[in-house]
């Protein structure tokens, strides 16, 4: 039985091979339709590949735009980070300075700007596995709808060429 092709994390299912549901063919006998079957398992395979590809080609620039922006939020957060650490050891510094509560406005500032960036972030992060799961489920159903008309297919070639009709042999 052949195994599914891994490409990027999606798994891509060649179509099973097709079963033979009519007489069988006698190894003297050439069907006009030999290779046509091997052929349409080849364009299957590279119809998949290519939904597959045009799929992730879609939704890659909105994941790698998040992860910039996950990115550029994470830079921010270590320079809030390091911009408050900044600020408690001035505030050490200027304790003995009557100004106090500017020091703490400041501060509380700061802090409420950081929790908005890690809320920000929670929010980008759950987006971006929203679409991780909505383009793997649109993959599958692809996959899926592309194996059902395949099969259509070969029902449709089987009854045709069982409707087909056959010279009478002369005896």
């Amino acid at each position: 039985m052949e195994q599914p092709e891994e490409k990027e994390g999606f798994l891509l299912e060649a179509a099973a091979a097709p079963r033979q549901t009519g007489p069988a063919l006698d190894s003297c006998e050439a069907s006009p339709d030999e290779g046509l079957i091997e052929d349409l398992a080849v364009i299957d395979k590279k119809a998949v590949e290519q939904l597959t590809e045009g799929l992730i080609s879609h939704y890659l620039p909105d994941l790698r735009r998040s992860k910039l922006a996950l990115q550029e939020l994470t830079q921010n957060q270590v320079v809030l980070l390091d911009t408050l650490e900044q600020e408690i050891s001035k505030f050490r510094e200027c304790n003995s300075i009557l100004d106090i509560n500017a020091l703490f406005s400041e501060a509380k500032h700061y802090h409420s700007k950081l929790v908005n960036i890690r809320k920000e972030m929670m929010m980008l992060h759950e987006k971006t596995s929203k679409l991780k799961k909505r383009a793997l489920k649109l993959q599958q159903k692809r996959q899926k709808e592309e194996l059902e008309r395949e099969q259509q297919r070969e029902k449709e070639l089987e009854r045709e060429r069982q409707l087909t009709a056959k010279p009478a042999r002369r005896t």
